[in-house]
Order: structure tokens, then C-alpha cells, then sequence
């Protein structure tokens, strides 16, 4: 019960942390001046990187088979960010796919 109480309020920071996030990154932008799409590329990126980023460095400082778990890390971040993001993606909305591409 415990556990589902913290997920649940992990989720609720989650949500209000990202809305916070886009927020300021908007008004970063505008105040700037500079299109959105450059503070998505950079400073958001960046910042969506960061607990993983922060996850290998800690778990190499610690030893134990900390290599292991960076590199764990990184393949299944790569892994879910592709599968993920272009399933909910593609659920979301049609993703144009031409003919010859699907053809041998």
C-alpha cells in the first residue's frame, strides 16, 4: 500500500515538475527571443538527461559493478526513448509512412 501511495504521489511531482518545466522554458524562450524549439534542444534536453546522467556517475563513483549499471543505464533509456515515445506517438497520431519504404 506504501508503494502505491509514493508512486502515486512521485506521479503528481512528476506532472507538476514537467508543467513547471515547459513553462519556464517558454518564457525563457520569449524573453530571449529565440524560437522554442532551441530551449527544447538544449536546456530542456539537457535537463530530461540529467537524473540518468546523475544515476551512471553515482553508480561508478560507488563501485560495484557500477559500469554495469551506467551502461544498463544508457541502452535502456535509448531502448524505451525510441519504443516509447514513437508508440504513444503513433497512437496519438498517424505517422506517414511512404509505400517504398515498406517494401523490399
Amino acid at each position: 500500500m506504501l508503494q502505491v501511495v509514493l508512486f502515486l504521489i512521485g506521479f503528481v511531482f512528476l506532472t507538476g515538475g514537467a508543467e513547471l518545466l515547459v513553462r519556464g522554458a517558454s518564457r525563457l524562450a520569449a524573453s530571449l527571443k529565440v524560437p522554442t524549439v532551441v530551449i527544447g534542444l538544449t536546456i530542456v534536453a539537457f535537463g530530461t538527461s540529467l537524473p540518468e546522467l546523475l544515476v551512471s556517475l553515482l553508480a561508478n563513483l560507488q563501485g560495484n559493478g557500477g559500469s554495469d549499471i551506467a551502461i544498463g543505464n544508457i541502452v535502456g533509456s535509448n531502448i524505451a526513448n525510441l519504443l516509447l515515445i514513437l508508440g504513444i506517438a503513433s497512437v496519438m497520431a498517424v505517422i506517414p509512412v511512404e509505400r517504398h519504404l515498406l517494401r523490399r
